[in-house]
This record gives structure tokens, C-alpha cells and sequence, in this order.
């Protein structure tokens, strides 16, 4: 009988690395550690791989973060590539995708708005989000909706540009309340000619390009004008114009004398936590600021967590002419190369030290200092109330994700299930999903249905793409709004799924229904109460108002959409285009689905093939 050898310890982190050594030259790339799960646990970029991760291959000399990497690394991935600024860009696309631990990680990526000039002959001017495929003239970003929607207000305010949209602008007969209220010329029923509304949408352009002092000058020398010929109609017409542009320019504040187009931005680090302020400047003006709360290490410096940032922040927008950096970054020379490329046109990146360019990178930095002062007492207070969950439902610690479903319909109709989630840093709204309900077994009105649809189709997900829980994507607590039966239902669904160490609380309103004298429903546990004035009852409570928030919003733009909705959204081929131009030609969706083939073939932008479809469908429905 012969023994199994014992299996030989796993080597430490730095021999593995060392014996990669080998095989690597100076050639630029990127290298992956790896866990001994192969779970990817940093990435990183070399302009010379086999120096760079010589680095690693000292067992002293490291930070503590690097020092517990290189303990976990179990293996190396390595790709070269033909230059350093590709090895540069492909290491943020990685961080972006997998995520690793030891990374610095922008946790909230998301798009900004811009203002759209349609290519229309009488242009609409709007906000869009998004990719940048309708034709026309887009400004921007602006660093929120509320940024956009003041500086419509006042365009149209100054520039009375039509904001409907292209069907309501042909189907028009009169003029609407904008033109009442001197918000809009009125082009859609000719109240002004095509040459004058062209003027009006080149002036607000070279607004938005920061020429406002020139269209000031040229306002007033008209209104002089018309009032020498003394049509003091139009002169007053264009001294309210004058008057609202200064309003403007007065409302905005300090806008920059000297910098004409640049992204401003500032970090400050304290405590392991980032704040990053972003302002962005375009035409001269200030467009908004927006914060940004990276993850970051306790020993990670400014110079790593600043160029991390920028290199994710930009992997999906469209950089401006400069960027002005409250600190140095590592590769500024690669970096300053890629977005070069990216723009295709020169993107300079600064760190000033004097003049107006070093005053707004103090404002950003300040506002940064601020902003994650305020995260850092709001984070406490929400750990505080974590711990004291815990302990008021016996949970086997503070859980760091929550996670909060409701349901919303009318009598069944429209129905939605939606989900919420907090953790140590408050609401995480980036993680909210809302669940268009759609099993057709499910009876009009029934809530137990459509809580197994929502959960069965979460957890079902869950299993699939993290099933070890190793992504943090797998909640610690779940609340749900209902009493026993529902928390009984719940378990009951948890238990086909195999999913049962889940701790749930049902939130139900007392005998009254009153806030504030609520059950708590466990699986096998007595209904329990906290005390009133319990900080631990506010904050489940707000937990609950924000999911039914949600899911109220969810389910009243549902129904909009379906109200909105006509036949011809189900015709295969129609998109938002030729729907717009048959609700134009024919009036209504009921008179394109009476309408016979020559009519509509008349429309433009519909071929005969498309025709013969749309003739086919409504009439193979009857």
C-alpha cells in the first residue's frame, strides 16, 4: 500500500512572479495577477515588462496594499503590445471590465448631457444623452440634467427657439403657449421666415461657443436701429432679449476670462476614501461640476489614483482641449498621447501653479475637500445605523448591501417590480434595477406572483454570474414591504432557488397604519416593533419610501411610454423617422392603418417595400 506525497506548500506570491521573469523582454504591455481561484486581482501597464515586474519580484520594499497583492498572486498574464499609449488604454479598458481588487476603480461611469442643435431646417434645440447620431450641432457636456435644462430655459428665453419635437412642429396650425410667452418666433405656422430663425439659431450657437458679448453688440446695435425707424415694437422685443442675456450671464457667475475649453480637475485623498471634482468649462462658461468617489487603497498616492481616474473617466467621452490637474500624474506624456488620439486634435494636460487656470483648479479642490468631508460624516452615520440593524434583528453582522423590492400597478395594469439597494455608503443608485413584469400566468393584482417573478429572475441571475459570491453583488439583507405572508412566500422562493442563509425582514404598517408603529416580520421569529423615536425604524423607513419611490416612477414612465405607444411601433422596420413622417402625412396611427397603398407610398422615406409591409400588417390584422 503506498502513500499519497504530501502536497508541497504553494510558493510565496514573489516566486511566482520571479519565475515569469524568464520569459518577458522590455517590450511595452499589460500584466494581470491572479488569485489562486484565477480571479483577476490587479492590472497593470509596463513600458518595459520586464523591469516593471522585476518590482514585484523583492519579497520587501512595498506598500502594504502591493505587499498583500504580491502574497495573493498565484499567477501572471501578460500582453504586449506595439506601443506604450496602447498598453496605457488597454489597462483602463481592463480595469473597467474586470474590476480588480487592488485597483483604483471609478465606481460611477456615466454619460453626460449635451445640448443638441438639430439639422432640421427649422432646428429644434434640445438635451440629449447618449451616442451622438442624430445630424446636427451638439454642446457640451454639461455636468447634469439640472445644468442643461437652466441653460434651455434661458436660450429659449434669449433665442426663442422652438423645443417641440418634428411632428408636433409640421401637424401645428396655430402657435402654442411658447410662442405666448415669448419663448419661442413661432416658425411652425410661418409668424418668421426662415432666413430670420436661421439668424436666431446662429446667434444662440455662437452662445454656446462662448460669444455672448459680440451677439450683445449686435442686439444693440438693432435695437438702436429699429428705434431710429422708430418700430419700437421690435426695439423693445430686442431690449428684453439684451435684458434676459444679461440675467444670464449674471446667474452664472464667475465664468474663467482666460480658458476657453477645459475639463478642471481636482482630488483629494484622506483616509483611504478619494474625492474627485470634475468642472467642465466650455465657451468660456462654466457648465457644472460633478463629484466622483473612486476606490481607492489607504497607501495609494495622488499621482496613481489621478491618472486611474482620468484614463477610465475618458475611456467612453470625448476629452476637451485641456485638462487643468490639481496633481502631476505617472505617465503624463502617454496619457496626453491617447487622448490626443481619442479627440484628434492636441489635448494638453496642466498642473498650474499661478493665474486664473490655478484659481479654478483651488475652487475644484476645495469643493472636493468639501464634497468628501460630508461623504466621510454621512458614511459614518450610515455604519452606525448598520450596527445598530444588526443588533436590533440579530443579523450576524452589519450588512454591507441591502437590498429593497416593491411592486407597483394600476389594478394589474403596467405592472413593475423594483429593486433598491444601500450599503456603508447610502443609497448605491447605480445598483437599482426595476423588473417589467411578464409572466402570463400572473393574475391582474397579484403581489405574491410578482414578487416570485422579480426574485426568481434576481437570484436566477445571481447563481449564473457570480456564483461563488465573491463580486459583492449578492445582498446581506433583504427587506420587502409586506407582513408574514409575504416574508412566508419569499422564504418559500428563496428555498426552491437553494438560496436560504438570506436573512429577510417584512416591513408591515401596525394596526393603524401609521409610520412609525410598523411590524417586523421574520421566517420562524414572533412580529416585533422598534421603539418610536428609534434612529434604527427612521432608517428602514426611509429604505422603504425610497423603493416605493422608485417603483412609482418606474411604473408612471411605463405608462406614459404605453400611452404614447400607437400600432405602429409594433410594424417591424418603422423606427422614430418614418413614424414621425406618417403621423405628419396622415395625421393619425388610425388613418396610416385605413390608408391604402398608393397612400403610402406617397410618404417620403417610405420605399414600396415598406409600404407594401405596413399596407400587409394592419390589413392581415383585420
Amino acid at each position: 500500500m503506498t502513500e499519497n506525497a504530501p502536497e508541497s506548500p504553494p510558493k510565496p506570491g514573489h516566486d511566482v512572479i520571479r519565475d515569469y521573469l524568464r520569459t518577458l523582454d522590455a517590450s511595452p504591455g499589460v500584466y494581470r495577477m491572479l488569485d489562486a481561484q484565477a480571479r483577476v486581482l490587479y492590472v497593470g501597464k509596463a513600458r518595459n515588462l520586464r523591469a516593471r515586474v522585476s518590482n514585484y519580484a523583492r519579497p520587501t520594499g512595498h506598500t502594504g496594499r502591493i505587499a498583500r497583492m504580491i502574497s495573493e498572486t498565484a499567477s501572471m498574464m501578460f500582453l504586449t503590445t506595439a506601443t506604450e499609449t496602447e498598453a496605457l488604454l488597454l489597462e483602463q479598458n481592463l480595469i473597467k471590465q474586470l474590476k480588480p481588487r487592488y485597483n483604483v476603480l471609478l465606481r460611477d461611469d456615466k454619460s453626460f448631457p449635451n445640448i443638441l442643435v438639430t439639422g432640421h431646417e427649422f432646428p429644434m434645440i434640445k438635451k440629449h444623452r447618449g451616442a451622438k447620431r442624430e445630424k446636427g450641432a451638439y454642446y457640451g457636456p454639461f455636468a447634469s440634467a439640472g445644468a442643461v435644462n437652466r441653460t434651455l430655459a434661458q436660450l429659449q428665453r434669449v433665442f426663442q427657439l422652438r423645443n417641440c419635437t418634428d411632428a408636433m412642429f409640421e401637424s401645428r396650425t396655430r402657435p402654442c403657449l411658447q410662442y405666448q410667452i415669448k419663448r419661442c418666433t413661432a416658425p411652425c405656422v410661418g409668424k418668421i421666415d426662415r432666413a430670420e430663425y436661421a439668424t436666431q439659431v446662429s446667434d444662440a450657437e455662437r452662445y454656446l461657443s462662448g460669444r455672448s458679448t459680440e451677439i450683445q453688440e449686435k442686439l444693440a446695435v438693432q435695437m438702436a436701429e429699429a428705434a431710429e425707424a422708430m418700430e419700437y415694437e421690435r426695439a423693445a422685443a430686442l431690449r428684453d432679449r439684451i435684458k434676459a442675456m444679461t440675467q444670464v450671464q449674471t446667474a452664472q457667475g464667475i465664468n474663467p476670462r482666460t480658458v476657453d475649453e477645459a475639463d478642471v480637475i481636482a482630488l483629494h485623498l484622506e483616509q483611504g476614501q478619494a474625492c474627485v471634482q470634475v468642472f467642465f468649462i466650455r465657451g468660456g462658461q462654466n457648465w457644472g461640476n460633478q463629484d466622483f468617489y473612486p476606490r481607492v487603497g489607504v497607501d495609494v498616492e495622488e499621482a496613481e489614483a489621478l491618472e486611474a481616474f482620468i484614463g477610465q473617466f475618458y475611456d467612453s467621452k470625448e476629452p476637451p482641449r485641456a485638462l487643468l490637474l490639481s496633481h502631476p500624474i505617472e505617465n503624463a506624456d502617454l496619457m496626453q498621447q491617447a487622448l490626443s488620439d481619442k479627440l484628434g486634435r492636441k489635448v494638453t494636460l496642466n498642473v498650474p501653479l499661478r493665474g486664473e487656470k490655478a484659481e479654478l483648479v483651488d475652487a475644484a479642490m476645495r469643493n472636493a475637500r468639501e464634497s468628501l468631508a460630508r461623504k466621510m460624516a454621512e458614511t459614518a452615520t450610515t455604519g452606525k445605523l448598520l450596527r445598530g440593524l444588526a443588533e436590533a434583528f440579530d443579523l450576524p453582522g452589519p450588512p454591507q448591501r441591502i437590498e429593497v423590492y416593491d411592486n407597483s400597478h394600476i389594478q394589474g395594469t403596467d405592472a413593475v417590480g423594483a429593486m433598491i439597494v444601500a450599503g456603508p455608503e447610502g443609497m448605491m443608485k447605480n445598483h437599482y434595477r426595476k423588473f417589467n413584469i411578464r409572466g402570463d400566468d400572473i393574475t391582474p393584482g397579484d403581489d405574491f406572483g410578482m414578487m416570485k417573478e422579480v426574485l426568481t429572475r434576481r437570484f436566477k441571475r445571481l447563481l449564473k454570474e457570480d456564483p461563488d459570491r465573491s463580486q459583492g453583488h449578492w445582498p446581506d439583507l433583504l427587506l420587502i414591504d409586506g407582513g408574514a405572508g409575504q416574508v412566508s412566500a419569499v422564504a418559500s422562493i428563496m428555498r426552491e432557488m437553494g438560496v436560504e442563509d438570506i436573512p429577510m425582514i417584512g416591513v408591515a404598517k401596525g394596526v393603524d397604519r401609521d409610520a412609525g408603529k410598523e411590524e417586523f416580520h421574520r421566517v420562524g421569529k414572533h412580529p416585533m416593533a422598534l421603539r418610536h423615536n428609534d434612529p434604527v425604524l427612521y432608517f428602514v423607513q426611509r429604505l422603504r419610501d425610497e423603493a416605493h419611490r422608485f417603483a412609482i416612477g418606474t411604473h408612471r414612465a411605463k405608462r406614459a411610454k404605453a400611452v404614447g405607444a400607437t400600432p405602429l411601433d409594433e410594424v417591424p422596420g418603422i423606427g422614430a423617422a418614418r413614424k414621425r413622417a406618417l403621423l405628419a402625412h396622415f395625421g393619425s396611427a388610425k388613418a396610416v392603418s385605413r390608408a391604402n397603398l398608393a397612400d403610402l407610398r406617397a410618404v417620403e422615406g417610405v420605399s414600396d417595400a415598406m409600404a407594401q409591409k405596413l399596407y400587409d400588417f394592419f390589413h392581415e390584422r383585420g
